[in-house]
Formats: C-alpha cells, sequence, structure tokens
C-alpha cells in the first residue's frame, strides 16, 4: 500500500534506496506510527532523508502521496466505522482511561456511543460551516478548515491560517542558502566590487609599507609602521526570497549571498516567503518559531545601510494588496505595507528579480513591487542587470 508513496519520492527526485524504504516499513510492522499521522510523517522522514537539504522534497511527495486523505467522502467514512465492535472494544480498553470509560458507561455504554457516532455522521449530508460539531469550516470543530481548533486536522485548505494544523508537511522546510558555494563565474563578484567605499578602522595589523619607509628614512633606524587594514565599509541589508517559485533560482540566488559575504564586512541577511511580512528569520529550519519581528529589524538597522531584497515577486496579488493575502499565515497588514516601510527606513533600496527580464510583463504581482520600488529599482540578476543596480544603489 506504500509503494505509490515510494514513486512520489522518487518522482520528485529524493535520493531513496529500496533499504531505507524497508527500514520504514519494518518502523510501521513495529507498530511505531499506528495511529498518530504526525508520528507516521517523522517516521517516514527519519528513514527515507538522509540529507536536510531533501526535506522540502520529501514534504512535497508526502503531500503527493497522501492528498486523497482530505476527500474521502461521507460514504467512505460510514463505510469506514462499519467495524466489529468488540475489536472497537478491545482498542477503548487500551486506549481509554478509568475516568473515560466511566464517563462513557454513563453514556449508556459503549454500544451507545458508537451508535451516536454513525447517527451523527448519518446526520450530516453537506457542507458545513462555523459551529464546533460538524466536519466543516469556519468553526472550531477538529476537522475542517479556515477555522480554530488548537489540534485540528485540515480538509480542503491550501494554506494554514493559524500554524497549528497537525499536517506539518504542509509547513514547508526550506533549505538555507549556501554562503560557502563555489562561484561558477566571477561576473556577480564583479559587479559586486563597484558598490565599495574603502575605509580604514579597528586594529593596526596591516604593515604601512610607505610609512615604514618614510619613518626609516627619518630616524636612520628600522621603524615599522603598521595601519588599520583597508575595508569596504558599505553596510548591505540582505532580504532573501525562498521555496516555491524561487526553487529553480537557488544556485544563482546562492552565487549572489557567497559573493555577497566575501565581499562586504557589514553584511547582514535575513529570510522571507513571497512577500515580507510582519516576521523574517536566519534559519529556515526554525522558521515557524524563531522569526523576528521586521519592526525589530526596522529599529535595529540604520538609514545608512543599502537594502536589497532578492526574489522573483511571482505571487498572487492578494499577498501584496491585502491583509490576510499571505499564502502561509494570516497577515495582519498588507506586504505592500511592508515594503513601503522598508523603502522609507532604508533610501537606498534594490530588487533583484532572478526570473529573466522578458517574462516580468506576464505577471501581475511583478508590476505591483516595481510600482512601489520603482521601475529601475527592478534589476534581472544578471551582470547587466548588477550593474544598473549597483549604480541605483550608489547614487
Amino acid at each position: 500500500m506504500f509503494l505509490p508513496f515510494f514513486e512520489q519520492m522518487r518522482k520528485h527526485g529524493l535520493p531513496v534506496s529500496m533499504r531505507e524504504f524497508l527500514a520504514f516499513l519494518d518502523g510501521m510492522a513495529a507498530g511505531l506510527a499506528t495511529y498518530d499521522v504526525e508520528g507516521f510523517y517523522y517516521l517516514a522522514r527519519t528513514a527515507m532523508v538522509k540529507d536536510e537539504r531533501n526535506i522540502d522534497k520529501f514534504d512535497r511527495a508526502f503531500a503527493a502521496a497522501f492528498k486523497g486523505l482530505e476527500n474521502i467522502s461521507l460514504d467512505d467514512v460510514l463505510e469506514a466505522v462499519d467495524i466489529p465492535g468488540d475489536w472497537l472494544k478491545k482498542m477503548a480498553e487500551k486506549h481509554l482511561s478509568a475516568a473515560e470509560k466511566a464517563e462513557i458507561e454513563a453514556l449508556g455504554g459503549f454500544d451507545k456511543l458508537m451508535e451516536t457516532l454513525k447517527k451523527r455522521l448519518e446526520e450530516q449530508k453537506g457542507r458545513h460551516q462555523g459551529g464546533n460539531k460538524w466536519v466543516g469550516t469556519a468553526g472550531t470543530s477538529p476537522f475542517g478548515a479556515y477555522g480554530y481548533n488548537p489540534e485540528g486536522v485540515r480538509i480542503g485548505q491550501q494554506a494554514s491560517r493559524h500554524q497549528r494544523a497537525v499536517k506539518v508537511w504542509d509547513k514547508r522546510e526550506f533549505k538555507n542558502l549556501d554562503d560557502t558555494v563555489e562561484l561558477g563565474t566571477r561576473n556577480i563578484k564583479v559587479a559586486l566590487k563597484r558598490l565599495r567605499r574603502w575605509a580604514r578602522d579597528g586594529a593596526d595589523e596591516e604593515l604601512d609599507l610607505g610609512g615604514t619607509i618614510r619613518a626609516t628614512a627619518e630616524h636612520g633606524y628600522l621603524d615599522v609602521k603598521t595601519r588599520p587594514e583597508r575595508r569596504n565599509a558599505v553596510k548591505v541589508l540582505l532580504f532573501l526570497d525562498v521555496g516555491g517559485s524561487m526553487d529553480p533560482h537557488i544556485k544563482v540566488v546562492e552565487e549572489l549571498f557567497s559573493a555577497a559575504k566575501s565581499e562586504f564586512k557589514h553584511l547582514e541577511y535575513f529570510y522571507f516567503h513571497n512577500c515580507l511580512y510582519e516576521g523574517v528569520w536566519r534559519d529556515n529550519r526554525r522558521r515557524w518559531d524563531a522569526q523576528q519581528p521586521t519592526h525589530e529589524i526596522l529599529r535595529t538597522y540604520g538609514p545608512d545601510y543599502k537594502c536589497i531584497f532578492v526574489g522573483d515577486a511571482s505571487m498572487s496579488p492578494y499577498e501584496v494588496a491585502y491583509p490576510g493575502g499571505a499564502n502561509e499565515h494570516w497577515n495582519a497588514e498588507a506586504g505592500s505595507v511592508w515594503l513601503s516601510r522598508a523603502r522609507d527606513q532604508w533610501q537606498s533600496n534594490l530588487w533583484i528579480n532572478p526570473l529573466p527580464e522578458k517574462y516580468w510583463p506576464y505577471t501581475q504581482s511583478i508590476a505591483m513591487i516595481q510600482e512601489i520600488f520603482g521601475a529601475q529599482a527592478m534589476v534581472p540578476m544578471t551582470l547587466e542587470g548588477l550593474t544598473r543596480g549597483i549604480k541605483e544603489l550608489t547614487r
């Protein structure tokens, strides 16, 4: 029954071997995750993912393999509950506490409980919205979508609004960008070198050859002079879009990131997804529990920083224009509000887009972000584009 899951992992490029798949089946046979869907997810991931760079591939394969579970019909549920009563009673004795068993007896016994469950399923014939009883939407029932329940199972909703749903595989864990990657070309580094303002600060650690020669000639003995090392004094704040439509651009963005890390002493970087909202993060593996408030970033880094956004700006227009438009959480303020705040704080700003410039007119969200930043402040990630962008930043 898990062969389609194995095929999906192969289809999504996950390097999983038969040995790893058999280890996963052994774990299932041992009962490590029989009644816990989240435990099942982590068991599968532990057995078959050996490199954290493949976690996002695994999440997409998992979602593709088990997406049918969200579309089970009411008839399927009714058929599924037609289970031998003796078996259910044994399971209840195994998993229910003494207080819970007493409560069931007070309700009329186990047979009465199963009869009530079956009757409730039969009564619900269609879609339900609100409330706390039926399988539906916008309520507090443990099953449904667009509502709230601390241990809810999301049904029929593409994105989590409260980040509390059990479906952890929907909470994509994007890979951190690697700033040690070897550059395939020096073009990016050459372009960034144009954004330099030399200054000497810090300890006197560098030999001052000219000063040493002058001092020696003046004093008649060897008088060694040192000076602070010359550094690029430009301060850069880098915001990097990761995941989703940015996946095809990872290599070129990593090259840019690596070049920037080597060129700028004062470089601070943060990740975001699609559009800037109320939180950013430094580690994609902890993007749900270790976010830094964007307001704090705005207060911490002064207007002398040069702000660079890197992203394809390709998303739903609602993510830019409306509160609640984000595809992964409920955002109280529109993305455009946060982008405008960033531009107001850092007057020297730039948006670098890895998507070829010829495709920009076909994406509405790109036009919206160009309107916020100014058409000249969005450049393609090419040598010509970076050269043009550096000129914008040095004005």
